[in-house]
C-alpha cells in the first residue's frame, strides 16, 4: 500500500497484547516520528485470546482491527508484517506460519523454548530470505546507544585483546514465596526460567559486544521456591485467597549462574536470578581488554564508562561518556545532548533497524540465526548444570562445536546435540 507522508507504508500486525505487546506498540506508534524511515509502519491489527480484553489493548494502543485468531491475523490481506509477543512455547508455530505465508517477522526472545523448535525457525527464515521475506528476533537491548556504541569501541580496537567478560542481569519479582504461579514460572510456557527470561538477553549482548560466539560453559542452576499458588482465573497474577489455597510446582530456574570461553580467547561469567532482593532490573556488563575496559548499567542507560590503559598510570582511570551526543548510535533522531532515553527507545530503534534492513533487501540484525546460537547457549548451560556443572561445548551451525581446549580438571566434554 501507498502511505500519504511520502514513503511506502507496511501494515503490521501484532500477536500478544501484554507487558512486550504495549511496548512493541509504542514502537510502531513512534518510529516514524523519531526517524525519517524508508518505509512507514501502519498498525493493521492485533491478535489476542479474549476479546473484551483484546478491544481494550487495541483502543488503548492504537490497532486499527482485531483478530481472536493468530492464523487469521496472519492471512489478512493488510498485514506484510508479524510482531510475535506471546510466550516461547508459540514462537515457532507462529513464525513458521508466518514465514511461509510471505511476512516479514519480528519475534520476541528468546527465540524459542526449545534448540529443535529454534533450528525450525531459523530453517524457515533462511528459505523465507531467498523469497526476500526478512526476519529479526527482538533482542532489544543491542539498541540501547550505550551498548551499540560499546560495539563500535570493541570493534574499532579501543579495547585491545579481550581478555574478561563479566555479564549480570538481576531482578527480585519473585522473592516472595506466595507470588503466584504464573506462565513464567512453568517449564511448558517459558521454556526456561531466569536463564531464557533474562539470561538470553547478557548472553547475546556478550556475544555481540564481544563479535564471536561463545564456545562452552560450565553451570550451575538453582530453583529456591519449589510451589507457588495457583494464581486465580479472572486476575492471572492474584493467588487463590481461600485458607487452602491450591499450589503448583514450579519447573524452571529460578536462578543461573555460569562461565564460559570465546574462541578469541575471552572468558566470561554470567549470573542471572529474579531472587536478588532490592534490585528490578539491574543489568550490567563490564569487558576488559588488554588495552582499556568498558563497563555498562542499564539503571544508568544513557552511560558508558570508559577506561583507556593505554595511558599515564597518573591520569587514567575509568571515565563516564554520557551517550546522547548526535553521533551516537541513534541519537540523530532524539533530543539535545545530555536529554536523556529510556528503556522504550530500544524497541523504537528496533523498529527503526526493521524497517531499513527490508526496504534494503537484507537480513536484519539479530537474525534467527542469531536466536538458534543463544538457544544453543541456553541448553548447553542446562546440561551442564543437570551434569554437575561438567564443561559443556555449545554447538554451532554445522553441528561442529568450540573450538578452544577444554579446561583441565573439568572431565569430559559433553556435546549438546544441536
Amino acid at each position: 500500500m501507498d502511505s500519504q507522508h511520502g514513503s511506502p507504508a507496511i501494515g503490521v500486525g501484532m500477536i500478544g497484547y501484554a507487558f512486550m505487546g504495549r511496548a512493541h506498540s509504542h514502537a510502531w506508534r513512534t518510529a516514524a516520528c523519531a526517524f525519517d524511515l524508508p518505509m512507514r509502519p501502519v498498525m493493521a491489527a492485533l491478535a489476542g485470546r479474549e476479546q473484551a480484553a483484546l478491544e481494550e489493548a487495541a483502543r488503548r494502543q492504537a490497532w486499527a482491527a482485531t483478530e481472536t485468531d493468530w492464523r487469521a491475523l496472519i492471512a489478512r490481506p493488510d498485514v506484510q508484517l508479524v510482531d510475535i509477543c506471546t510466550p516461547g512455547s508459540s514462537h515457532a508455530e507462529i513464525a513458521i506460519a508466518a514465514l511461509e505465508a510471505g511476512k516479514h517477522v519480528l519475534c520476541e526472545k528468546p527465540l524459542a523454548n526449545t534448540v529443535e523448535e529454534a533450528e525450525a525457525m531459523a530453517a524457515a527464515a533462511t528459505a523465507a530470505s531467498g523469497r526476500g521475506v526478512r526476519s529479526m528476533v527482538g533482542f532489544s537491548y543491542r539498541r540501547t546507544p550505550a551498548l551499540a556504541l560499546a560495539r563500535r569501541l570493541i570493534a574499532e580496537g579501543r579495547l585491545g585483546a579481550l581478555r574478561h567478560v563479566r555479564a549480570q542481569y538481576l531482578q527480585d519479582w519473585i522473592v516472595n514465596p506466595e507470588f503466584p504461579l504464573v506462565w513464567r514460572l512453568q517449564r511448558e510456557h517459558a521454556g526456561s526460567g531466569a536463564l531464557g527470561d533474562i539470561g538470553a538477553h547478557i548472553v547475546d549482548l556478550a556475544q555481540f559486544l564481544v563479535g564471536e560466539p561463545l564456545s562452552g560453559v560450565s553451570a550451575l542452576t538453582e530453583t529456591f521456591v519449589r510451589e507457588r499458588p495457583l494464581p486465580t482465573a479472572s486476575s492471572g497474577l492474584a493467588a487463590v485467597a481461600d485458607g487452602a489455597a491450591r499450589r503448583g510446582p514450579v519447573t524452571v530456574d529460578d536462578a543461573a549462574l555460569f562461565t564460559g570461553r570465546f574462541p578469541g580467547g575471552a572468558v566470561a561469567s554470567f549470573e542471572a536470578t529474579r531472587f536478588a532482593a532490592g534490585r528490578k532490573n539491574a543489568l550490567r556488563v563490564e569487558i576488559n581488554g588488554d588495552r582499556g575496559s568498558l563497563a555498562f548499567d542499564l539503571e544508568r542507560l544513557n552511560e558508558l564508562e570508559f577506561h583507556d590503559h593505554t595511558e599515564p598510570a597518573a591520569t587514567a582511570g575509568f571515565r563516564r561518556i554520557l551517550v546522547t551526543e548526535p553521533d551516537h548510535p541513534y541519537l540523530e533522531g532524539w533530543w539535545p545532548p545530555g536529554h536523556g532515553l529510556g528503556y522504550d527507545h530500544t524497541f523504537v530503534h528496533q523498529v527503526r533497524d526493521l524497517m531499513y534492513a527490508i526496504v534494503e533487501g537484507r537480513d536484519p540484525e539479530p537474525s534467527f540465526a542469531d536466536g538458534l546460537q543463544v538457544q544453543r547457549v541456553l541448553a548447553a548451560v542446562e546440561h551442564s548444570a543437570a551434569h554437575g556443572s561438567v564443561w559443556t561445548p555449545v554447538a554451532h551451525p554445522g553441528g561442529e562445536q568450540g573450538s578452544p581446549p577444554m579446561p583441565s580438571g573439568t572431565g569430559d566434554p559433553v556435546a549438546v546435540a544441536p
